[in-house]
């Protein structure tokens, strides 16, 4: 199941990057076509990369709450709590051995 949500989130990571280039080409194109000026076509991939990254860190936060639902309904621990309990056995052991 994590693997699963992994592999979309790559793949959405792996389409944001392709959009930057493809917004580049995009962008000159249109500077060729509609006769922008340089600064223009700057404000124009100004505000596609603006966008991207807005849109990638709405699909990071997206993931990052379903991935959560998963750890929860699966009944996982996060790591900062394995390595508290982890730390809390030790202790008791060492108390035992005592």
């Amino acid at each position: 199941m994590l693997e699963l949500l992994e592999k979309a989130v790559m793949t959405t990571i792996g389409v944001a990057a392709i959009t930057q280039k493809k917004t580049e080409e995009l962008v000159a194109e249109m500077k060729e076509r509609y006769k922008l000026s340089e600064d223009e076509g700057k404000h124009l991939v100004d505000k596609i990369q603006s966008i991207a990254k807005e849109s990638r860190e709405k699909v990071r936060e997206m993931a990052e709450c379903e991935v959560q639902k998963v750890v929860d309904r699966l009944g996982l621990v996060s790591r900062e709590e394995f390595d508290r309990l982890s730390k809390r056995v030790q202790e008791l052991e060492s108390r035992s051995n005592s």
